[in-house]
């Protein structure tokens, strides 16, 4: 088949050199289990499932009919005072998957858009709650939480905020790094051990700096992902979750990298066996077939959210909150069947397998 010409003039690439791109393009066409065809017949490995999301692998039958039966069934409807039945059947199969309380299952279109959402709510829950004082967040250097305001003021990649620095939130601090290169950079798997604490600043300066009782939530990835795969210190994630607890601070996970059988087990949280008041995912809930993301609520966050209106009519709105594609029925039938195939497949235990032998490998 002859190669395409196409024209490069009008699509601006996102986290991308465009010059040097249109000099040396890279262009897939198609893609299958776990390879990509380019427009000139070479087939290249997808070896980290593109963007961490296509944890099934390419083209997969099943999900490929759910969606075409939901388009010719329902192909849209709002979300916005009406529902539909694969939002609802979606949000089950998610929450059920999703460790402890966390069941309230708010849908978005990305990753970005869930950190965001998470950072809202976490406002309206302390407000809802007579504390809307709350309002300082606090990331983690090297963090990664989307490309929205909210998520790249929390996040901490220095060439993600340095041209937008001074419109970023102002009421935000950062965690320092987690990764000692000396000490950890042949670990295999194992949690890393510190020789200090590395949450000490976190009780010796940020919470002194800001006061506990102003600060609404610290956001973190379970493993730091677009910063280089940084697995937390031994404890960390335990420490971290007594700290936010002994001062009413809510935690948030962005598990939208480790979510979904990534780290062999359902979530991050699981692996760790901490449990956050907020989970934020995407990516791998979809096969990264169609865009979905959402954020996982204990049931805490939603009765206080529920309490807050309780005296207003019953058609009051709780939170003033979400998007023209939440709960997409396409994006939810894709859900369904993902999720549907990784049970089938036994793909998560195969990701903790399958990490094991990558690993030993590697050392």
């Amino acid at each position: 088949m002859a190669k395409e010409k196409l024209n490069m003039d009008n699509h601006w690439l996102p986290f991308t050199p465009n010059r040097h791109f249109r000099e040396h393009p890279r262009v897939f066409v198609a893609a299958d289990g776990m390879t990509f065809t380019t427009d000139d017949g070479r087939q290249v490995l997808d070896g980290v499932s593109s963007l961490w999301c296509v944890g099934a692998g390419h083209n997969r039958r099943q999900i490929n009919e759910a969606i075409k039966k939901q388009l010719d069934t329902l192909d849209y409807a709002t979300a916005f005072q009406v529902g539909n039945d694969k939002a609802f059947k979606a949000a089950e199969m998610i929450a059920a998957l999703a460790p402890g309380d966390l069941n309230k299952v708010l849908f978005c279109n990305s990753g970005s858009e869930a950190a965001d959402t998470s950072m809202k709510v976490a406002l309206a829950y302390h407000r809802a709650r007579g504390e809307g004082h709350r309002s300082v967040f606090i990331g983690r250097e090297r963090g990664y939480h989307g490309a929205g305001f909210g998520g790249m003021s929390v996040g901490g990649i220095p060439a993600n905020r340095k041209v937008f620095s001074t419109a970023l939130l102002p009421r935000v601090d950062h965690l320092r790094f987690i990764h000692d290169p000396v000490n950890h950079a042949f670990i295999n798997g194992a949690e890393p051990e510190w020789k200090e604490d590395p949450l000490l600043e976190l009780e010796q300066r940020i919470l002194p700096l800001h006061d506990p009782s102003n600060i609404a939530a610290v956001i973190v990835e379970p493993v730091a992902g677009s910063a280089g795969w940084y697995l937390p210190p031994k404890g960390y994630l335990k420490r971290l979750r007594e700290i936010c607890d002994k001062h009413g601070i809510l935690l948030i996970f962005d598990e939208v990298i480790t979510g979904f059988g990534r780290m062999g087990t359902n979530f991050g949280a699981d692996f760790y066996g901490v449990l956050p008041d907020m989970l934020n995912f995407a990516k791998c809930v979809t096969n990264g077939v169609i865009p979905l993301g959402g954020v996982i609520c204990r049931e805490h966050i939603y009765d206080a959210m529920m309490k807050s209106t309780a005296t207003s009519p019953d058609h009051a709105i709780e939170f003033f909150h979400g998007y023209t594609y939440s709960g997409h029925p396409v994006a939810c039938a894709a859900a369904i069947a993902t999720l549907d195939l990784f049970k089938q497949e036994n793909l998560f235990a195969r990701a903790g397998e399958m990490g094991k032998v990558l690993g030993d490998a590697m050392h």
